[in-house]
């Protein structure tokens, strides 16, 4: 499995990495460790949240190989909490639904090791003109 540059230090602070990105869909995995726990010792939701966040933008941002890099920031981000997150890693799956000129509209879903759907979110993001 070969990652892409994540270009962003915020989720490289979290370890996370993208490891699938294609035209209208991007995967990013983020170990889970003991930094990412809530006070029950499960993955804390803002983390959870944040990962959806990115997948869902990445899923609206891909450029082939030599265009120009797309940016874009939220406009907001609805996510519904449906399991604990216990495991080794957590994997966010984003789907670009529909995109416009200026607004894409995503969806986004969290699965610990590959097997359990722990989160699922559905996003509207703004394409910026600079990073």
């Amino acid at each position: 499995m070969s990652d892409f540059p994540i270009d962003n230090p915020f989720l490289e602070s979290l370890g996370v990495r993208l490891t699938q990105w294609r035209d209208g869909y991007a995967e990013l995995l983020m170990p889970i460790d003991p930094s990412k726990l809530n006070r029950q010792g499960v993955l804390q939701g803002g983390a959870i949240a944040t990962l959806l966040d990115a997948a869902a933008g990445y899923a609206g941002l891909y450029a082939p190989m030599g265009q120009p890099a797309r940016h874009a920031f939220t406009l907001s981000l609805t996510t519904n909490y449906l399991d604990k997150g216990l495991g080794e890693s957590v994997t966010a799956k984003g789907f670009l639904e529909r995109q416009g000129r200026s607004i894409f509209f995503s969806r986004g879903e969290a699965w610990v090791d590959g097997k359990l759907l722990i989160a699922s979110a559905q996003g509207t993001f703004k394409y910026s003109k600079t990073a």
